[in-house]
């Protein structure tokens, strides 16, 4: 084997284009498949997105509502039920943080956490989150535990 003799493998090479615009000649010279004047017929056209033709666009159409708080503060909820499941599990043994959490993948790093009011805890826990709510301050407070906010 040499040089002389390389080939692509068959099948691989696939090359049936049509080569437009290369003269007259080729049969797809002059317009160059692109028919006759308007945008799209000459270089550097693109269409916006949302473009209807000059239609007024979906995006227009439709009336704008609602209303987005910017300071707003999101709270990832942990409900006492899956608490219980850790300490069945044998992941938490008295004192639930935020370090914890993350560590069970129930709380990113940079999240604030709150903890729920679902379910029942019969483990005595310190917990120590952002915020609770206060069906979920009691009952941990009800199983001998303790509450701590950060």
């Amino acid at each position: 084997m040499d040089l002389s003799n390389l080939k692509p493998a068959k099948g691989s090479v696939k090359s049936n284009n049509k080569r437009v615009g290369r003269g007259e000649g080729s049969g797809k010279g002059g317009t160059a498949t692109r028919g006759h004047k308007g945008a799209k017929s000459r270089s550097g056209y693109s269409k916006k997105i949302g473009f209807e033709g000059g239609q007024m666009p979906l995006q227009r159409r439709v009336p704008k509502f609602g209303f987005n708080n910017r300071n707003r503060k999101e709270y990832q909820g942990i409900n006492l039920d899956t608490l219980q499941t850790l300490v069945d599990n044998g992941k938490v043994k008295d004192t639930v943080d935020l370090s914890v959490l993350v560590e069970n993948g129930l709380a990113g790093k940079n999240e604030l956490v709150k903890i729920l009011g679902r379910g029942e805890l019969k483990a005595k826990l310190k917990v120590s989150v952002h915020k609770f709510t206060a069906s979920g301050k009691e009952a941990i407070e009800a199983a001998g535990g303790e509450v701590v906010t950060l």
